[in-house]
């Protein structure tokens, strides 16, 4: 009896599940081709990025490489694209290229092209954290002391490997200002900083002794 139970059970249940199917044909159909069309669509869409990402790397070596070749505003514009690009690795090194080799002598095009990449672009926290450093180094000779400290405080609010280097900045900053108590302040936040970079925390231990000893 209770075999003929289950057995009866089973096919009920067999029968339902063919059921199912049977009523939900369109729907599972419709399904499948969602799903696949995502597969689909999420492989395409990493194989653009990993050719977009291999194009801009050429362009940028190719630039970079043939720099001397070319006339001045040919490699502005070519490395501002790359900039614009707004790629995490060459957007910067096109930045930091263009500083380097003083291509671009408008200080406030420069700036907004920093501000590209710490507002609009992916970048992984240490290297934002680098950009904005380097932003803050970039002007120090020209800025206010507000307007620098407002660079540099997401650093200072941070326990960023750039911290020690934000800190350094600020303090020789106010030490060429002769504002000696303020600069012995940021040398002291470097030297009991953690995670200090060592020649940073040298340096300013050597400030500290020799210039800032009371």
């Amino acid at each position: 009896m209770d075999e003929e139970v289950s057995i009866i059970n089973t096919n009920t249940r067999n029968e339902k599940i063919k059921n199912f199917f049977v009523n939900n044909k369109n729907k599972i159909i419709f399904g499948v081709i969602i799903l696949l069309l995502i597969i689909i669509s999420a492989y395409g869409f990493d194989s653009y990025k990993l050719n977009k990402k291999k194009q801009i790397s050429d362009n940028f070596n190719l630039i970079t490489i043939e720099y001397e070749k070319n006339n001045k505003q040919q490699t502005v514009n070519e490395l501002t694209q790359i900039i614009e690009e707004k790629d995490p690795t060459y957007s910067p090194l096109s930045l930091y290229f263009l500083i380097d080799n003083k291509l671009i002598e408008d200080e406030k095009q420069i700036n907004e092209y920093f501000d590209v990449l710490i507002n609009q672009t992916s970048l992984n926290n240490e290297i934002k954290n680098l950009v904005i450093y380097k932003k803050a180094l970039f002007n120090a000779d020209k800025s206010t002391e507000g307007d620098l400290l407002n660079m540099l405080n997401p650093l200072f609010n941070s326990k960023s490997v750039w911290k020690s280097h934000a800190l350094y900045l600020m303090a020789e900053y106010f030490y060429s200002k002769d504002q000696n108590q303020k600069a012995r302040e940021f040398f002291n936040q470097i030297i009991s900083l953690e995670n200090s970079n060592s020649d940073i925390k040298l340096e300013a231990q050597k400030r500290l002794n020799r210039d800032l000893s009371d």
